[in-house]
């Protein structure tokens, strides 16, 4: 098993920043890919970004590229998402997920994924 904590979710303006954590535990060794996915209403979930558990691959979706970074602090098995330029249609709920079924790097639907967060609140203020 794997249990993921999101944080750092919050109310931002449009056009701030704001990082969103995800603290990794349990079997950790498992872990082959962490993603970040949104959920706002009406929408399906979205992929927003991955990376591989050692950190040294990353994978945007195309309306984050440049905006966003997705990265893993190694000592704390902890991903971050720092989020900048942020627009309103990016309020959703955001969640953290672990890929541990596959190695392979194709990643970016959240059916792939194994273990997810509870989730965090991101609202940006127009």
């Amino acid at each position: 098993q794997v249990q993921l904590v999101e944080s750092g979710g919050g109310l931002v303006q449009a056009g701030g920043s704001l990082r969103l954590s995800c603290a990794a535990s349990g079997r950790t060794f498992s872990i082959n890919h962490m993603g970040w996915f949104r959920h706002a209403p009406g929408k399906e979930r979205d992929f927003v970004a991955a990376i591989n558990w050692s950190g040294d691959r990353t994978y945007y979706e195309d309306s984050v590229k440049g905006r966003f970074t997705i990265s893993r602090d190694n000592a704390r098995n902890t991903v971050l998402l720092q989020m900048s330029s942020m627009k309103h249609e990016e309020t959703a709920v955001y969640y953290c997920a672990a890929r541990v079924t596959s190695k392979r790097w194709d990643s970016w639907t959240a059916s792939q994924y194994d273990y997810w967060g509870q989730g965090t609140q991101v609202t940006v203020s127009s």
